[in-house]
């Protein structure tokens, strides 16, 4: 999405690196427990951490540890690669499996850098069992995130993937509410609220028990307390996922994260991708047949009559909150937790007044709504 281009010269590009590596040095002093001033931290290292965040859990790594766990980052163990990063697998010297991110040489500019850092200052101090947590990282010989490897990949290639069986309704069940439940902790039980700007499919990586990690922060932002929103320029994302008043205005909050995850939500009940051949939306598609009611015309084809209705209509509510144009009239995650949890539902309270509804946006299929909550399906709360 973002089409600047950063041209640096080679001094640019020293001072840029230099500077990335003081933080970084500071930034492992302080999971050292070292809490003394660093003279020679950058003036901007408090916004990536602050001195009052909980000390991050991660290690740095060698050079030499990386190259030799990845097979000097042989093509077999590349196991994915985006914009400005590739992801390799690799087994260190104990056995332990890990991914490593390594951001590539044709992307080293300072806004990459700067993603670089922001991912390791964000994750770095996450502690959550629906968000992927940071290893360590490395930055000798460039730059290196090392995470636990994810075994079962992410949502996106399960979902979309021709030669896989389809994912059953319990585990679609069991995605949807980690992952609510894991950015509802970045919302919400942060010690800085944390606004992600890049939920989807393809970002929610699986464990070996499907259950689902919340991964690449590059693009996250911190959100101050005192602030009610960021402005942001450019915007950067994925489309089909960018909430209205983000691509339009460049506003971003909590709301920018619940819409994406409305869009998260319906690719895991349909099974269809975010955007598809013809160029529709997910959202768009899926609106007409909210508004009708017609929730079990959503489900993914291929799983038949196998899932349970009523986890089907609470996630069809939920789903037609999250992407309502008007982000006032989204639902927080603790709400969007609330309705997928089969916990009380107040019909009425979203219900909005007759002079601001939007035919569009409405729908209300769950009158009918009911304790009928097979437990065959049921998770435990945490």
């Amino acid at each position: 999405m973002n089409s600047r281009i950063s041209l640096q010269t080679p001094q640019k590009m020293k001072y840029i690196r230099t500077n990335s590596f003081k933080r970084l040095f500071s930034l492992k002093r302080r999971s050292l427990g070292d809490d003394s001033p660093n003279p020679d931290a950058s003036p901007n290292t408090d916004s990536i951490v602050s001195h009052h965040s909980p000390r991050p859990f991660w290690k740095c790594f060698s050079f030499q540890q990386v190259f030799e766990a990845t097979d000097g980052f042989s093509s077999e163990n590349l196991v994915g690669k985006g914009g400005y990063a590739e992801v390799y697998r690799g087994i260190l010297n104990d056995g332990e499996e890990i991914a490593v991110k390594r951001l590539t040489k044709t992307s080293i500019d300072e806004r990459k850098e700067k993603e670089f850092l922001t991912e390791i200052g964000t994750i770095g101090h996450v502690q959550h069992p629906n968000v992927l947590s940071l290893l360590g990282c490395c930055i000798d010989n460039g730059l290196y995130l090392i995470f636990h490897f994810s075994s079962r990949g992410s949502v996106a290639s399960l979902l979309h993937d021709d030669n896989m069986c389809p994912i059953d309704w319990k585990t679609r069940f069991k995605i949807a509410i980690g992952t609510a439940r894991g950015l509802h902790y970045l919302h919400k039980d942060c010690q800085r609220r944390i606004i992600h700007r890049d939920i989807k499919s393809s970002n929610i990586l699986l464990t070996a028990d499907f259950e689902p990690l919340i991964s690449d922060f590059g693009l996250a932002k911190w959100l101050p307390t005192q602030w009610s929103h960021h402005s942001i320029a450019p915007i950067e994302g994925t489309f089909g996922h960018l909430a209205p008043e983000y691509y339009m205005h460049g506003i971003v909050d909590e709301k920018t994260d619940v819409f994406a995850f409305g869009v998260f939500l319906l690719e895991v009940i349909s099974g269809r991708k975010p955007v598809d051949g013809s160029h529709q939306s997910l959202h768009s598609w899926a609106k007409p047949i909210l508004n009708r009611g017609e929730y079990e015309k959503l489900v993914d084809p291929r799983l038949g009559s196998a899932y349970d209705v009523t986890q089907l209509k609470r996630f069809s509510l939920a789903a037609s909150l999250c992407i309502r144009e008007s982000s006032i009239w989204r639902p927080t995650m603790t709400e969007v937790l609330n309705i997928m949890e089969d916990r009380y539902v107040d019909t009425e309270r979203w219900k909005m007044p007759e002079e601001e509804a939007e035919a569009k946006d409405e729908f209300w299929g769950f009158e009918d709504l009911e304790y009928e909550w097979d437990s065959s399906f049921s998770i435990q709360s945490p």
